[in-house]
């Protein structure tokens, strides 16, 4: 894919999991051409793209929208997760060395800076949780895996899930992550899986909340 391509792809998609560009909203080659500063054709080769990842949807008349996620396609990709993270976090454990680990211990303590500020900075979490997330993905040393779980893990749905957590919420998924840390030291692949699996299903049922449209979330809810 060409530069002007991946300028357009990466554009597109944070103005998508940032919800600038709604949920069900029409995307006009023309105008995102002129946003991102390329002709029309790279962001034909980002809408692809941008489809193969689930993000945008095409209409048999060939018009793109951002995919509208129902309720059962969320669930359906949080479980997924929770199966497919829940194996990358065994396989991590049991291959976890010890730079891996520090790396680990260091996404999750940005985490703990950015949800402990006078206002927690939702975006210094989104930051702090997907490098953490990737991190255990890296270590797991699975190609099958981390291509499975790519198009699942930023989901628009999980940027507007956490924008509704309370500060509460937010340190529960901290201490869950250092509960994870600990089964890594301990280099425990079934704890290690058992902690991460409901970790994600507890996600799920943030996002059912705010469906459901609730203001403040707790994740053990549900």
């Amino acid at each position: 894919m060409s530069r002007a391509s991946n300028r357009a792809y990466e554009t597109i998609r944070s103005m998508i999991l940032s919800g600038e560009l709604p949920a069900g909203g029409q995307l006009a080659e023309e105008a995102l051409a002129e946003r991102c500063g390329v002709s029309r054709t790279p962001v034909r080769d980002a809408l692809r793209r941008l489809e193969s990842d689930l993000l945008v949807t095409r209409t048999d008349t060939q018009r793109s929208f951002v995919a509208d996620w129902s309720l059962d396609d969320v669930a359906d990709a949080f479980e997924l997760r929770a199966i497919l993270e829940g194996r990358a976090a065994k396989r991590a454990a049991e291959r976890m060395s010890d730079a891996a680990l520090e790396r680990i211990r260091a996404a999750n303590l940005r985490i703990a800076q950015a949800i402990h500020q006078p206002t927690p900075d939702v975006g210094g979490f989104l930051d702090g949780n997907r490098d953490f997330h990737s991190e255990i993905l890296e270590a797991a040393g699975s190609r099958r895996l981390s291509a499975l779980l790519s198009t699942l893990i930023e989901q628009p749905v999980v940027w507007r899930t956490a924008h509704h957590y309370s500060r509460e919420a937010l340190v529960r998924s901290y201490n869950e992550h250092e509960e994870l840390i600990a089964a890594f030291a301990r280099r425990d692949g079934a704890w290690a899986e058992a902690i991460m699996a409901g970790h994600i299903l507890r996600a799920y049922h943030a996002y059912s909340d705010a469906h459901n449209g609730l203001t403040h979330l707790d994740p053990a809810r549900g």
